[in-house]
């Protein structure tokens, strides 16, 4: 053997343990994208139910949101019934009241003027 054939294997068994030092981490590397790719699929099978059921909530809550808008509606026409009718109390019954507590004040005071002014000329 010739030390040409000597350094030819001497290379290639270097080269067989720096494929196997190599191969380790690739190795372990397949194992963590196996474990991360089971990862992956188990969240997505939780993710599904949990989607759903989020699907459910927010629907549901469409839906109460639209009851609440149809008594918010309700209330807003009943206030403003309310406002129509007190506006009209006012134009029906308010001045004519006022006129008549007035008048009754006038009267009242007239009267007590002239009770003052009789019991001052009494005297």
């Amino acid at each position: 053997m010739m030390l040409g054939d000597i350094a030819g294997i001497v290379a290639a068994v270097a080269f067989v343990v720096l494929v196997a030092f190599c191969a380790v981490p690739l190795i372990r590397l397949g194992k963590l994208f196996d474990r991360t790719a089971q990862s992956v699929g188990e969240i997505a099978e939780h993710a599904v139910p949990i989607l759903d059921e989020a699907a459910k909530t927010v629907s549901g809550t469409n839906a109460q949101l639209e009851k609440v808008d149809a008594i918010t509606t309700a209330a807003s026409e009943v206030s403003q019934n309310v406002s129509a009718l007190t506006g009209l109390y006012a134009a029906t019954f308010g001045k004519p009241l006022v006129k008549v507590a007035a008048f009754t004040y006038g009267v009242r005071r007239a009267i007590s003027r002239s009770l003052s002014s009789e019991s001052e000329s009494a005297k």
